[in-house]
């Protein structure tokens, strides 16, 4: 069955991302990700957000990119890597008039693909708002399938949400919203846009 690849293209149209696979996760390289992004003038990831077990180092290759790692924002410095570590609270965007170019690496990377597959594949069905975050019903099914990758910051104290999601998550799947959609994973809508190394290479 079909998989996101190396050299495959996925974009975000709410978000402003259009991100390429440098290399995909593997059993020969610790599970690594790697992932060149173009991030329009204000475009942003959707939240902030923490990621327990993984590990993320931004490098940016053009443009400007703010940052926030924990308690401190910065304007990430260009062709330095920046590290954050598994646990951090951390959200990112485009801080500049321009497009930005940034390289991540994501370690270990192999859910953490499937999850952003999902999440790219409900913006481009229209099934998010406008800062890239699906509805209640399809974020309660969405945060418990990836509740290892990923946990937004913003909402409800951790013991209300999980209380809200015991109930609530039964009732969303009976409704037909599910945490991850076999369509999203293995038959990604790749685009033909400029991937970002092409771009990276015009400057």
């Amino acid at each position: 069955m079909y998989q996101v690849q190396a050299g495959d293209t996925l974009e975000n149209p709410v978000t402003g991302e259009l991100v390429s696979i440098i290399e995909a996760p593997s059993d020969t390289n610790g599970r690594r990700l790697i992932v060149e992004g173009v991030i329009r003038p204000g475009g942003a990831v959707a939240g902030a957000h923490v990621h327990p077990d993984i590990d993320e180092t931004f490098t940016v290759l053009r443009g400007r990119i703010g940052l926030r790692l924990g308690h401190r924002k910065l304007i990430a410095p260009l062709g330095e890597r920046v590290r954050c570590p598994a646990g951090t609270v951390h959200d990112w965007w485009n801080a500049g008039d321009e497009d930005a170019v940034v390289r991540v690496e994501i370690t270990p990377g192999d859910r953490f693909l499937q999850m952003a597959a999902n999440l790219f594949g409900l913006a481009q069905d229209g099934r998010t708002n406008a800062k890239g975050m699906p509805n209640f019903l399809q974020l309660v099914v969405f945060a418990q399938e990836f509740q290892d990758v990923l946990t937004f910051v913003e909402g409800p104290p951790p013991a209300v949400l999980k209380a809200v999601t015991a109930v609530v998550a039964p009732v969303a799947r009976l409704l037909g919203y599910r945490g991850s959609y076999p369509r999203y994973v293995h038959q990604p809508r790749l685009t033909r846009a400029a991937t970002p190394s092409s771009v990276t290479a015009r400057t």
